[in-house]
């Protein structure tokens, strides 16, 4: 009786560990080519990749988000203020429930951060803006909101 429950439990198992060994961490997406899907089309890749990364372990999301950035900083000066202007473009056509539907999500999505995440998230973007230059800052502190 013992060994035809272990043998079950072998079944049932060893295809599900055989999953979990074999997946990937998911595939950063071109921003160029993000850039250039619908906004339909974008919610769908983005609940897709949503998903993936809910399922990865932490690691995984960590190399994501570096492979993310590094993919970023590889682009020239000149693509990422286009793609940063054809951002704010579609983020100006949102009607204000859609934008704040979007705050919302990243608010909880910072709140469900575990702490070693959030100190992580906060020392990234420090790190891009060190890498800023003194004009690039000053038209960032005039954008944001008055504290």
């Amino acid at each position: 009786m013992r060994l035809l429950r272990l043998l079950l439990c072998c079944a049932v198992l060893w295809p599900l560990s055989m999953l979990s060994a074999h997946a990937a961490p998911p595939e950063v997406p071109d921003p160029e080519a993000w850039a250039a899907l619908s906004p339909q089309e974008q919610a769908t890749r983005r609940a897709e990749l949503k998903q993936r990364l809910q399922a990865a372990t932490p690691e995984e999301r960590a190399a994501f988000r570096n492979r993310l950035r590094e993919r970023l900083e590889s682009m020239t000066p000149e693509q990422r203020r286009a793609l940063a202007g054809r951002t704010r473009e579609r983020w100006q056509q949102l009607d204000p429930d859609e934008k704040q539907r979007l705050i919302n999500e990243r608010r909880e999505r910072v709140k469900a951060m575990s702490p070693e995440e959030r100190r992580q998230l906060i020392q990234e973007r420090r790190d891009i803006l060190g890498k800023l230059s003194p004009e690039e800052r000053a038209a960032l502190r005039e954008k944001l909101p008055a504290r």
